[in-house]
C-alpha cells in the first residue's frame, strides 16, 4: 500500500504562484513516475504533470506548459508542483498520484494510488 498525502493548497489572486507538495509512504517511492491531476467542478480529472522515476523527464498538460513546474525530491519520498502565473481556470482539486510505471503515463487507468488532493483556488 501507499499513501499520498497532498498540502500547499489554497486562495490566490490571478498572477500569483503556490506550492503543491506530496509526501509518500510506502511502495518504493523511487522506483515509479508521479504525478498531478486536476479535477474541477463539473468536470473530468485530467493530467497536469508527470515525472520519471529519477525526475530526468518531465511532461506537462499544453494548459500548463510554461507556468508550472513539477520535480520531485527522492530522498525525502516528495513531489512538488510550482504554479506560476495561476489563472482563474487553473482553479481544481488537485491529485497526486503515483504511477504503475517508471515512465509518465498521462491518463488515470495508469495511476496506481492517488492522494485525497489539494484545493486550489484562483480568483479574477
Amino acid at each position: 500500500q501507499v499513501q499520498l498525502v497532498e498540502s500547499g493548497g489554497g486562495l490566490v489572486q490571478a498572477g500569483g504562484s503556490l506550492r503543491l507538495s506530496c509526501a509518500a509512504a510506502g511502495r518504493t517511492f523511487s522506483n515509479y513516475a508521479m504525478n498531478w491531476f486536476r479535477q474541477a467542478p463539473g468536470k473530468e480529472r485530467e493530467f497536469v504533470a508527470g515525472i520519471t522515476y529519477n525526475g530526468a523527464s518531465t511532461a506537462y498538460a499544453d494548459s500548463v506548459k510554461g507556468r508550472f513546474a513539477i520535480s520531485r525530491d527522492n530522498a525525502k519520498n516528495t513531489v512538488y508542483l510550482e504554479m506560476n502565473r495561476l489563472k482563474p481556470e487553473d482553479t481544481a482539486l488537485y491529485f497526486c498520484a503515483q504511477g504503475r510505471y517508471s515512465l509518465v503515463q498521462f491518463n488515470t487507468e495508469g495511476m496506481n494510488y492517488w492522494g485525497k488532493g489539494t484545493l486550489v483556488t484562483v480568483s479574477s
